[in-house]
């Protein structure tokens, strides 16, 4: 069993409670994100309709077009366009599921706001050490995805009161688990081809949602990958690695958009020789940090140790505030003396 029976339990009881619920996810919200909360939204609409006033969603930032096909994802708030109603509707909410996110500073300008309100708040995540700053916490760090996650304890749920599990919440937990293991390349568990197997009885479109996902960019975005790999990957070869720099004159010079390097980060690990793979992206203030691994190394404490972040073993994120010239040395500092540290024979 994925979910503890008497947290899924309690997270019913909560629910049912319940009149005005917020479900927020967080910065810089990608396909997982979106699709747990998507998903989630419509199956509490489904299962408590005589008592449900509102379900709200929230993120702290923009996300990629190519989502907005998601049942609900129109109706996604982004907290700097709609600012006033979003503090509203936490202020009022009953309850606050907090999804894909382990601690509230990643939802950055929403995190005080979550943290202050009186509402029951409820945490549905898949990263290490999550904050205890929820009611109830479930997470669980042996499933693909926060959206995986969601759809065992909704599972689990529906059959011991005898609900459904709506159509659209399938969609969309499908497509966050699809999007997170990178099409079943990474993070993948027996229960994440269980998931996909009970999801494709119940007929849901992959073809479609394989199409939306991975064959929907933008000419500017195929461009942009070309020139990424061609002009902008650096081998660090004694330490099995490469890094990728976006910096912000090349965003603009491509004509850049939300979730147009979605991916990128993953494509030097194609390399044989390459075990470790970095993307720094110049951003408002910061250098946003993505590190993945193929091999033993833990990109997890890598990030903790040097780059402000953390994540998961094989897939971490973090932020750096230096010149955008500076990362990939400090990159190569960083990798090699953490490599030596932990015993990985670095040169």
């Amino acid at each position: 069993m994925i979910v503890d029976s008497q947290k899924a339990e309690s997270f019913f009881r909560m629910l049912s409670e319940s009149k005005k619920t917020v479900i927020a996810g967080h910065f810089n919200p990608d396909g997982d994100c979106i699709g747990c909360l998507t998903g989630m939204r419509s199956w509490i609409e489904s299962s408590f309709p005589g008592s449900v006033e509102s379900v709200s969603m929230i993120v702290p930032s923009i996300f990629p077009d190519y989502l907005h096909f998601l049942p609900g994802a129109d109706d996604v708030l982004v907290f700097p366009k709609d600012r006033s109603r979003s503090k509203t509707l936490i202020a009022e909410a009953d309850t606050i599921i907090c999804m894909d996110f382990n601690n509230l500073a990643r939802t950055e300008d929403m995190a005080g706001l979550l943290s202050e309100s009186n509402a029951v708040k409820i945490l549905v995540d898949h990263h290490p050490s999550p904050e205890a700053f929820p009611d109830l916490t479930i997470s669980e760090t042996e499933v693909s995805s926060a959206s995986e996650l969601a759809w065992w304890l909704v599972s689990e749920v529906s059959s011991r009161h005898g609900l459904s599990v709506p159509f659209d919440t399938k969609t969309s937990f499908y497509t966050g688990m699809m999007t997170d293991t990178n099409n079943f390349c990474n993070s993948v568990f027996p229960s994440t081809f269980l998931m996909a197997s009970q999801i494709a009885e119940a007929g849901v479109d992959r073809d479609k949602i394989q199409m939306e996902i991975m064959n929907s960019f933008s000419q500017q975005r195929m461009r942009l990958m070309g020139e990424m790999l061609l002009n902008r990957m650096r081998m660090f070869n004694d330490l099995k690695a490469a890094t990728m720099v976006l910096d912000a004159s090349t965003k603009e010079r491509f004509d850049y958009r939300d979730g147009d390097s979605e991916g990128f980060v993953n494509l030097p690990l194609k390399i044989k020789e390459v075990e470790i793979s970095a993307l720094f992206t110049q951003g408002d203030g910061f250098i946003k940090v993505s590190l993945r691994s193929k091999g033993a190394v833990s990109v997890n404490r890598l990030c903790r140790s040097y780059f402000n972040g953390g994540g998961h073993e094989r897939a971490a994120g973090g932020r750096l505030y230096m010149p955008i010239e500076q990362v990939e040395d400090y990159f190569g500092k960083c990798l090699r003396e953490f490599l030596q540290k932990e015993g990985n024979g670095a040169v």
